[in-house]
């Protein structure tokens, strides 16, 4: 699978998320909330890193082969700082890797499995997971047997 690196995420983005979504939970938007409770700053929606790599994924693949994807939250994310964007944007870009491990056939279609990973710049693991999917024209070339 190709690596794939987000923008880095802004609280624009768990704004706009959260009213996709309809989770408004304060700590994905609301600064002197996410401190209350004990956090330095506000934290992206762990769907919200979910559809990154969904992203990640359908830009490869396209969302019409996918037959099923798991993940598991990892680490919290938190968004870019703009007024200290060069040292906080590498916290808050996402990069998806993943790596097929299994080529099969289930009910005579050809499908592939595949093992993602999404961390940030700094090599924080926010998220792990797989997906399988239908194999269509040549099968994916990093199959490890």
């Amino acid at each position: 699978m190709p690596e794939y690196i987000s923008l880095p995420i802004t609280r624009t983005h768990l704004v706009r998320y959260a009213g996709a979504s309809g989770d408004f939970n304060p700590l994905h938007h609301d600064q002197t909330f996410a401190n209350t409770i004990g956090l330095q700053n506000v934290i992206a929606h762990g769907m919200f890193i979910m559809a990154i790599a969904g992203e990640a994924i359908t830009s490869w693949i396209g969302n019409k082969n996918i037959k099923k994807f798991h993940s598991r939250f990892l680490a919290k994310t938190e968004p870019v700082d703009w007024d200290n964007f060069e040292n906080t944007k590498d916290r808050a870009t996402i990069v998806v890797k993943g790596k097929v491990i299994r080529l099969f056939v289930e009910n005579g279609e050809k499908l592939f499995e595949c093992k993602i990973v999404a961390e940030n710049l700094l090599g924080s693991k926010k998220l792990s997971g797989s997906f399988i999917a239908v194999v269509t024209g040549e099968p994916p070339r990093d199959v490890n047997e």
